[in-house]
């Protein structure tokens, strides 16, 4: 991790541990109580405070401005979406709507769910990430003498927003027990922090790091504002760092295992292999 990524890794674990300081002490913070699968009270002021964190840590390791408003767009916009989904999800008359089947089902029957304004919200942030990015000039510089530019450009923000919003939906369909959507983050990030250009992720995984302990000792949760913000924080670093190619693979990855996840229990499959159950709980609290 280059000099650059040290500052934005230190920079992104400061603003998540003072983000999170300060909502813990708002004197509304009770609302975001929960209960979680254990059974005990966890605060949802982890999500914020990881959404706030990561994307100020990986603003200040973004290279040069279209880069930086790309990550600040996707992150405040998926954690603020995702908020929104947390507090109002959680009323009875929204938790009927389970997948995007069923958000599209209340949809056809005249009903706007929470979730959906969620999906929407963070399609959209990543649409506008990924076309800020490819304003970047030198991008244009190099893909405007090609023949068919326009059309490479588009279909390279295309590819862009699926890779971003899709890694934001696989981070929030982990996040189901402590710890491990930050892992799965890890697992993505870590070789995104590498060389040059790798200050978004590391800015990303600094915010995670610091929000680690406590998410794995069942203090706080992230919920959809943090792991929304998670994984489109990566999904920026990931588009950045990859031509049409390799967009286009990450987004076929992603594509098959958000389909898998609509017939397979992500977290049976963990606990039926040996290795992933291991490292899966691997600091966590034990259950009382």
């Amino acid at each position: 991790m280059a000099g650059k990524g040290v500052k934005s890794f230190g920079s992104g674990a400061l603003a998540a541990r003072a983000a999170l300081a300060w909502i813990r002490h708002d004197p509304r913070a009770a609302e975001l109580r929960r209960t979680n699968f254990h059974g005990r009270t966890v605060t949802l002021a982890g999500g914020p405070a990881l959404a706030v964190g990561a994307t100020v840590g990986a603003a200040l390791g973004a290279d040069g401005p279209a880069a930086t408003a790309a990550v600040v767009t996707a992150g405040a916009a998926a954690g603020a979406v995702g908020f929104y989904d947390d507090i109002v999800g959680n009323r009875p008359e929204q938790k009927a709507a389970k997948g995007f089947a069923g958000h599209l089902g209340a949809l056809r029957e005249g009903r706007v769910t929470s979730g959906l304004v969620k999906i929407a919200g963070v399609g959209a942030a990543g649409l506008a990430a990924a076309a800020l990015l490819a304003a970047d000039p030198r991008v244009r510089a190099h893909r405007g003498r090609r023949r068919g530019g326009a059309v490479r450009r588009t279909t390279d923000v295309l590819l862009g927003a699926g890779v971003i919003a899709g890694t934001a939906n696989l981070l929030n369909l982990l996040d189901l027990r402590p710890g491990r959507a930050l892992k799965a983050g890890a697992l993505i990030g870590v070789p995104l922090a590498a060389g040059r250009g790798g200050g978004v992720a590391a800015g990303t995984l600094g915010a995670g790091a610091a929000l680690l302990p406590a998410d794995l000792g069942e203090e706080i949760m992230l919920g959809d504002a943090g792991a929304n913000a998670l994984g489109a924080l990566l999904g920026v670093a990931l588009a950045a760092r990859t031509g049409p190619a390799g967009r286009a693979v990450a987004l076929t990855v992603l594509v098959a295992l958000t389909a898998a996840s609509e017939k397979v229990s992500f977290t049976k499959v963990i606990q039926d292999t040996p290795w992933l159950r291991e490292l899966d709980a691997l600091g966590r609290r034990p259950p009382e």
